[in-house]
């Protein structure tokens, strides 16, 4: 039996911009899962990242901080300095190694990169035991130079070596023999451990990490999401079914693997944030420090609807100000959660559409589908559309139906309750003619929340254009 360490970048590779307080519930979730290493990504905001790092050291009992360096001593040297309180520590150079990637990242040749391979592994290594090189777009780079830059780093004190398949285009067997071709060559190798790190561009990047254990590899990477490498609950999942029978067992904690990934995604709006439909939208929010009380009046509220991005008629503030106070009567209101009382409460309309059915196909190894099924004045209107991701399918396939498409303002995922049984809201916010209109969904199904709370905005839409 091989046993695997399960590296989670999540957090290194994400674009979303996740709050400080998701952060730490991701980090909080994986080592409760006991994923053996959480990566974490360059300190750039360097009092908010270094205060981050000092935050999770002392919460973690089971899994090791790897904290990717910038490509310059100093940059090192505060690094190893913000990681020095935790238990278990790693320092992770990242360097390209393909002729592309060296000229375009770094703006050096062979040979420098090279010499700043060694200068840099070193200084890693005086300041940490621990210390990961990773060469980056390694399954196109020359060869030769490959077994070189890996030689060098480990001659100068790198204990863990990843090659990453940024392109994501090999084939299981391909992989496999990439990686004994590496040990054939690089006797050092066989005095370290050995990982990977494949895109899962032609989803085959779970297969590829099954047959590289194989070859001798001992890390494999996974996100939380599946946005880009293989999905942590997916992967392991492969594990549990086939480990034995494969020879490769990890010290995941599958009893707790589905709520715990489920609960991560609701809190981090990961279903929503790894969508095509959100590739080039930086979640931000104007509104996001302000707060009401149930002292604010009817003006105040409706200056910050306005300025949430709402246009709303005086009859729809009055219903929205009548929700708020009930509320408010409990608790102070922030931005998020007046979108949900606007949604829940503005522009309330007679359906246009009605859900009859939805089917939705995904996993890691195939592109995600959705079949949805819309009634309209008694007719059925229905469409197959495949998306990035389930909800990225299943609103593509809406927007086939109505045959409209409609602007992506916002769209938050949250966990209402807790469990296997958890009940999860989705707040969905289009644009269309200049003004803003938001629609809710509340299901122990979160897509099926999300598609309630698509039709719910849309019907908003269609009912002003009567």
């Amino acid at each position: 039996m091989h046993k695997i360490k399960i590296s989670d970048v999540t957090l290194r590779e994400s674009e979303t911009n996740f709050s400080f307080k998701e952060k730490i519930e991701i980090v909080k979730g994986l080592d409760k899962l006991n994923v053996n290493i959480i990566e974490t990504p360059l300190i750039n905001n360097t009092k908010s990242d270094i205060l981050f790092l000092h935050t999770i050291a002392p919460l973690l009992n089971n899994s090791k901080i790897s904290c990717t360096v910038q490509l310059d001593e100093e940059s090192i040297e505060q690094t190893a300095n913000a990681l020095k309180d935790a238990a278990g520590k790693r320092l992770h150079l990242m360097i390209p190694t393909s002729s592309v990637q060296m000229e375009y990242i770094c703006h050096k040749k062979p040979n420098a990169v090279l010499e700043l391979t060694e200068r840099l592994v070193k200084k890693c290594v005086s300041l940490c035991d621990d210390v990961e090189f990773s060469a980056i777009d390694a399954t196109r780079s020359e060869k030769d130079f490959l077994y070189s830059v890996i030689t060098v780093a480990i001659k100068s004190g790198a204990k863990n070596i990843t090659v990453c398949d940024n392109a994501g285009e090999m084939m299981p067997d391909e992989f496999k023999y990439f990686i004994k071709d590496l040990y054939d060559n690089i006797p050092e190798l066989k005095n370290v451990n050995l990982g990977i790190e494949c895109s899962d561009q032609l989803h085959m990047a779970a297969a590829c990490m099954i047959s590289s254990v194989d070859a001798g590899v001992t890390t494999l990477k996974t996100t939380i999401n599946g946005e880009v490498l293989p999905a942590l609950d997916a992967f392991s999942k492969i594990l549990r079914a086939r480990g034995d029978s494969i020879g490769i067992y990890s010290d995941i904690n599958y009893n707790d693997l589905e709520t715990t990934t489920e609960k991560l995604l609701f809190s981090t709006n990961s279903a929503a944030k790894g969508s095509s439909l959100f590739k080039n939208r930086i979640f931000t929010d104007e509104a996001a420090d302000i707060t009401l009380n149930k002292d604010d009046d009817i003006k105040t509220v409706a200056a910050v609807v306005k300025k949430l991005g709402y246009d709303l008629s005086d009859e729809d503030i009055s219903n929205v100000y009548e929700a708020f106070s009930k509320v408010a009567v409990k608790k102070n209101i922030n931005a998020r959660e007046l979108d949900t009382i606007i949604a829940s409460s503005a522009l309330q309309v007679a359906p246009t559409y009605k859900i009859k059915s939805f089917l939705i196909n995904s996993g890691n190894i195939i592109t995600a589908s959705a079949h949805i099924v819309l009634e309209k004045n008694g007719e059925e209107k229905q469409a197959v559309c495949i998306g990035d991701g389930p909800i990225d399918a299943a609103f593509i396939t809406i927007e086939k139906i109505v045959d409209r498409h409609f602007e992506l303002d916002d769209f938050q995922i949250q966990s209402v309750t807790e469990g296997r049984e958890a009940v999860g809201s989705a707040l969905v916010k289009l644009r269309a003619h200049g003004k803003l209109y938001s629609g809710k969904g509340i299901s122990t199904d979160i897509i099926g929340a999300s598609i309630n709370a698509y039709i719910n905005a849309i019907n908003k839409i269609f009912f002003e254009e009567m």
